[in-house]
C-alpha cells in the first residue's frame, strides 16, 4: 500500500502568524478579516492567532521571516495588496515579495504563505476581497492550516 501524506483543515494545537501590508488597507484588511474568520472556523482560538501589521508589502518578508524563525509558529501567513500604478514599481514589488516569501520557505522550513494580491486594477483586487473571486485571506489561511499538518507529518 503507498503511504500518503495530506493535510487536512483544521487549526490544530499550533499558532499561527498574520503579516499584513497596511498599504491599500482598504483590501487587506479585508483579506485579514478573511483568514481571521477562516482559521476560527476551523477551530483556531484567537490565542493562536498574531498579527503583524507592516508598512507595505516589501516590509511583508522581514517581518515573516522573523516570526517564522522564531519556532512559536506552525505557519505564516503574508497578506498584502500591490496594485499595478503608473510606473514600474508595480514589477519590482511583485518580484521582490514573491522571492522573499519563497525564501523563507526554504531558510526556515516553516510554511510561508503567499497571500498577497499582485492586481492589474483595484477592481480585480476587489474581487479578490472577498467579493466575485472569494477571499484570498481565507485561502491563505486554508493553505496554512494544510501545509502546518503535512509539515508536521514529514518531520
Amino acid at each position: 500500500m503507498i503511504e500518503q501524506i495530506q493535510g487536512h483543515l483544521a487549526a490544530g494545537k499550533g499558532k499561527y502568524a498574520i503579516v499584513v501590508s497596511r498599504f491599500n488597507d482598504f483590501i487587506t484588511a479585508k483579506l485579514l478579516e478573511g483568514a481571521l474568520d477562516c482559521l476560527r472556523r476551523h477551530g483556531a482560538a484567537d490565542d493562536q492567532i498574531q498579527v503583524a501589521w507592516v508598512p507595505g508589502a516589501c516590509e511583508i518578508t522581514i517581518v515573516a521571516k522573523k516570526l517564522a524563525q522564531s519556532g512559536r509558529y506552525v505557519a505564516v501567513l503574508c497578506l498584502g495588496a500591490v496594485i499595478r500604478g503608473q510606473t514600474g514599481h508595480y514589477d519590482a514589488v511583485c518580484q521582490q515579495v514573491v522571492r522573499g516569501v519563497g525564501q523563507i520557505n526554504y531558510d526556515t522550513g516553516v510554511p510561508a504563505v503567499f497571500g498577497v494580491l499582485t492586481c492589474d486594477t483595484l477592481e480585480q483586487a476587489i474581487e479578490r476581497a472577498g467579493t466575485k473571486m472569494g477571499n484570498a485571506g481565507a485561502d491563505a489561511a486554508l493553505t496554512a492550516m494544510e501545509m502546518a499538518h503535512v509539515m508536521e507529518q514529514v518531520k
